[in-house]
């Protein structure tokens, strides 16, 4: 089955329609992607304004934006009867200019673009091509097997597979040793994410300097034959964060208290806004020009969106319940919390980040049996004593609150809000009943 399952609207018909909000702390600043001014006379200009107290997290956080550094980007989904979507995004405390660290979000369009450079290569490759990565410096870590894939072997599939149900590091380290920064930066900033900044793998204490410089690898046929290697590697250019952010009032430091805020020049970094259009881009490429789309076939796309939407416990392979992972573990959103299942007919197809005090998430949520759909991304800062890499954050009484919060007060919204066309989740009802079976 194709995820272009929408038909086509042309980018040329893309405007943006301003819509005053009224004046209040929580007013959403809204932008409407249609020509059609009914659609966008639907926008909820105080959909913020009255947070029932039901809600104490997402209340406390939405009173206090500048302690939490929040930022939330709401997306309405609102269809013609030939299904074309429209965008109503509402865009609370969002700006580009203040810094949150991304953490495991980048994940999500590295990933991408590894399957990207799995297309363009001319070798006889595959996502389930053993893929063998060696060490060149003491610092680099090498890897031929796996013991939680199948047969042990490293696969870009395995790889994609536990970056998007677990947020794996490691699959994440040898997909940013494939691409290079060169290749994962100017690619990003070409498609408009204009935000993205890759320079470093993640949980491995690497100097900038070391991360400018990539594993050999080799991909193997059956026999053990190589089909394709790539040297060493090293990127002469480097690429800050051109924020130049500083966090905190102290750090820890190779076990030093250091009483200074923390420097992030050289950490990644991808805005809310960035990150909200790399899951639209997913969802719905042909809203994008052929410049900003990410180019991978239906096939490929299709197993990405498989990996974002099952649950841990709907794998055999890595048996992810048999290691205590529940299914909302990597769920924040609506979902976030004391560990649990979630109805197998909700769907939060999503990529979250957690480190430094910052806990993000982002995604496209479905619920086929009520036929909604929208997107939400959302980070909070839950660091009260501002001191970073001392391992005390609020994430669990306020940062994962706070999430499911959010999720099920815009849930509630969606139930209750009028649709003059209900949308067709026929396609995403047969993709799940697909990878149930």
């Amino acid at each position: 089955m194709s995820v272009s399952h929408v038909p086509l609207i042309s980018c040329t018909l893309l405007c943006l329609v301003s819509l005053v909000s009224y004046a209040s702390d929580v007013s959403p600043k809204i932008e409407c992607l249609s020509a059609n001014k009914a659609i966008c006379q639907q926008a909820n200009t105080k959909l913020f304004a009255s947070i029932p107290d039901t809600y104490p997290t997402l209340q406390k956080v939405l009173a206090n934006p500048k302690q939490f550094r929040v930022q939330i980007q709401y997306t309405q989904i609102i269809r013609e009867p030939s299904q074309t979507p429209h965008l109503i995004r509402y865009n609370l405390g969002v700006d580009d200019q203040i810094y949150h660290y991304p953490a495991s979000t980048v994940k999500l369009p590295v990933a991408i673009l590894a399957l990207e450079w799995l297309e363009q290569q001319q070798a006889s490759l595959d996502i389930d091509t053993t893929w063998h990565t060696f060490a060149s410096r003491p610092s680099q870590v090498a890897v031929t097997k796996d013991s939680d894939a199948i047969d042990q072997r490293p696969t870009l599939h395995h790889y994609i597979k536990q970056v998007m149900m677990v947020s794996d590091n490691p699959g994440f380290n040898r997909m940013y040793e494939l691409l290079g920064l060169d290749h994962m930066n100017q690619s990003l900033r070409s498609k408009g994410l204009s935000s993205a900044t890759i320079n470093h793998r993640l949980s491995m204490p690497m100097s900038v300097e070391e991360n400018r410089h990539f594993n050999p690898m080799a991909f193997l046929d059956a026999q053990g034959h190589v089909l394709h290697a790539l040297p060493a590697r090293y990127s002469e250019s480097y690429y800050p964060n051109i924020l130049n952010p500083k966090l905190g009032q102290r750090y820890f430091a190779g076990g030093e208290l250091i009483e200074a805020p923390m420097d992030f020049t050289d950490k990644n970094r991808l805005s809310i806004a960035d990150l909200s259009g790399v899951i639209e881009r997913l969802i719905f490429p042909q809203l994008f020009s052929a410049e900003q789309q990410f180019q991978i076939s239906d096939e490929h796309r299709e197993l990405l969106l498989r990996y974002m939407a099952k649950y841990p416990s709907e794998s055999q392979q890595p048996d992810y319940a048999s290691k205590g992972i529940a299914d909302n573990r990597y769920k924040y959103i609506k979902f976030g919390g004391t560990p649990q299942s979630i109805p197998t007919q909700q769907r939060w197809l999503n990529k979250i980040g957690s480190a430094y005090g910052f806990l993000t998430d982002a995604g496209y949520f479905i619920d086929l049996e009520h036929h909604i759909e929208f997107f939400v991304s959302a980070t909070v800062y839950v660091n009260d004593n501002e001191t970073l890499n001392d391992d005390t954050y609020e994430y669990q009484q306020i940062g994962l609150p706070f999430h499911r919060e959010l999720g099920e007060y815009l849930y509630s919204y969606e139930l209750k809000r009028a649709r003059s066309v209900t949308p067709d989740l026929s396609f995403w009802q047969q993709f799940i009943t697909d990878f149930e079976q």
